[in-house]
């Protein structure tokens, strides 16, 4: 049995006799190549199954290209319809293998082999299709790839042009997880006491989600429910697929150069490992950690863990329990201030009732001790006048006693100073009398009492 080549669909089937193989009915094109849309090539005479056979073969209608070698075609042309027949005989499909001289080229390209127990296929990896990679594969690793069986025209190699893969398990995701957290730790984006704490009573809170998406929806119920006057600002960004990286990153930098928002709150619902993929790229991580606002993040359920977690100032389980941790419930508050406003009113009052009492109290002993003071002092008072008045002369001259003054005032203390016909005054206790000396004085020693 041959085979041939289906008209429309490129793939190889088996051909009902050698005369239907038609790999080559093509013509030559006019730059030398093959044009693989020329029209069929004639058939040949043959005899049927019942004639006799002849000798010698039947004349060649025209000359098919690469049937004789005045019609030989380049190798550039074989190479190129090698790869359509080969692209056309193998729809994209999964291969198993174990990874194997794995290289990372400069420009971005992977190239590795793919081997079991007999054979191996090279692999090529273009850099435009490792952004739904998560890392690289490793030598020795046991993957699944989705690809494209080709051939490289400027080699005429057969390889497998890979567009996606999966490690067994969770090998790829670990790994590219793994290795952006330890970046991430290296750098002190995940050490606790970077961690911020969240206004406690925030007027505006931004939400960058999808606005189609249930977490919003989640969101505004719980807001609306516990504080309604918080205003919700939302941020639109895609949350997977294509450009969700970039739409994240650009959102959040948006809310941070606005500076507006108390809050704001990442996240997205539930998922599966693919669809919350982009809230563990390092891009969108660096840009939440950098938000120059208190951050939240809620990405799926509470069995997810994403990097967006790790980095924010507070991780929680579900977009509905971030909105619960970013408003208060206005009843609550509302509750506490009349309790607190009751609590202050009766603190006041006993406090104003404590201070009448005390400056009652404090009246009273003031009163008491200013009595006592003054008790005190006119005692001492009256003792010190008593003094006073026994060492007061009016008291010696109420006792019987004269003072002898001249006519200046001048005190006459002596005998000796009373001279015949001086003139004098004697100051008695209620008066003064005037005195003349008739003869003369004698000097006396009156004797003194004894001391003590």
């Amino acid at each position: 049995m041959s085979v041939r080549r289906e008209r429309g669909t490129g793939r190889l089937a088996a051909a009902d006799s050698p005369n239907e193989l038609d790999l080559f009915s093509v013509l030559e094109s006019g730059d030398g190549e093959a044009d693989l849309t020329s029209r069929p090539r004639a058939r040949r005479k043959g005899r049927s199954a019942s004639a006799p056979r002849s000798e010698s073969p039947p004349p060649l209608v025209d000359a098919e290209p690469g049937a004789r070698p005045d019609s030989a075609i380049s190798i550039s042309t074989l190479t190129r319809i090698a790869k359509d027949v080969v692209e056309g005989a193998f729809m994209p499909l999964w291969v198993r293998g174990e990874v194997s001289d794995f290289k990372a080229h400069r420009n971005g390209h992977w190239y590795f082999c793919l081997r079991d127990e007999s054979s191996q296929l090279r692999c090529v990896v273009w850099s435009r299709d490792r952004q739904r990679i998560p890392a690289a594969p490793d030598d020795g690793m046991q993957l699944s790839a989705l690809g494209q069986l080709t051939v490289y025209p400027a080699r005429g190699d057969i390889q497998f042009r890979i567009t996606a893969m999966e490690a067994a398990g969770d090998g790829l995701w670990r790994k590219a997880l793994e290795l952006s957290i330890a970046r991430l730790r290296e750098e002190g984006l995940l050490a606790a006491e970077r961690k911020r704490q969240l206004v406690a009573f925030p007027r505006r809170v931004a939400v960058v989600t999808s606005p189609d998406g249930a977490a919003l929806h989640d969101i505004l119920a719980v807001v609306r429910r516990r504080c309604p006057v918080v205003e919700i600002v939302v941020v639109p960004a895609r949350v997977q697929g294509e450009g969700a990286v970039e739409e994240l990153v650009a959102a959040i930098e948006r809310v941070s150069r606005w500076g507006d928002a108390d809050t704001v709150i990442v996240g997205r619902g539930g998922g599966a490992r693919e669809d919350l993929w982009a809230f563990n790229d390092e891009r969108v991580a660096r840009a939440l950690a950098g938000c120059a606002v208190p951050t939240i993040s809620a990405v799926g359920h509470e069995v997810d863990v994403t990097l967006c977690d790790m980095v924010a100032d507070l991780r929680a389980p579900t977009p509905s329990a971030a909105a619960e941790a970013a408003v208060p419930v206005l009843a609550d508050l509302r509750a506490q201030l009349s309790s607190c406003a009751a609590a202050m009113k009766g603190g006041l009052q006993r406090r104003t009732a404590f201070a009448r009492s005390q400056l009652v109290r404090g009246t009273r002993d003031l009163r008491s001790a200013a009595q006592r003071t003054t008790e005190r002092r006119r005692a001492r008072l009256e003792g010190a006048a008593g003094r006073l008045h026994a060492l007061s002369p009016l008291a010696t001259l109420a006792r019987g006693y004269a003072v002898a003054r001249d006519r200046s005032g001048k005190p006459l203390t002596n005998a000796a100073s009373f001279t015949p016909g001086l003139h004098f005054q004697l100051v008695l206790s209620d008066g003064e009398v005037p005195a003349t000396v008739d003869g003369a004085v004698e000097e006396q020693k009156i004797p003194h009492p004894p001391t003590r």
